[in-house]
């Protein structure tokens, strides 16, 4: 989610509503904090300071980006340029009303494991 003050809203998520902070990053010029609020399987809230708008990106995990890609653009999809994320290449898509997703392709598994726990700010 898009973030004016990652490490306020973070906090709040946390001291407010009881979530736990799974880490909180600062690296490449932007502020990043993924907080679980409720036992898993539940998504985590990804806050990121280098997004812009402030509708929420909507990020799932594909287990072939290329293919993925190709369906959706079959469908009309027009995707974005591709970028990587922490996790492996992603592409992001723009859906009716403005809304907004990302397909992501694991490629490095030890990610969560290695941002666990991690506190820069």
């Amino acid at each position: 989610m898009p973030s004016a003050d990652v490490a306020a809203e973070a906090a709040q998520l946390v001291d407010v509503l009881g979530g736990e902070l799974v880490f909180a990053i600062e690296a490449m010029g932007t502020r990043v904090a993924m907080v679980q609020m409720a036992s898993e399987p539940s998504p985590p809230l990804l806050l990121a300071g280098h997004l812009e708008g402030e509708r929420p990106v909507l990020v799932y995990r594909v287990r072939s980006l290329d293919a993925a890609t190709g369906e959706l653009r079959a469908r009309g999809f027009d995707p974005g340029p591709a970028f990587g994320i922490p996790h492996g290449p992603c592409r992001a898509f723009a859906a009716a009303g403005g809304h907004r997703f990302a397909l992501y392709e694991l490629t490095r598994p030890d990610v969560p494991e290695r941002f666990a726990g991690r506190r820069d700010f």
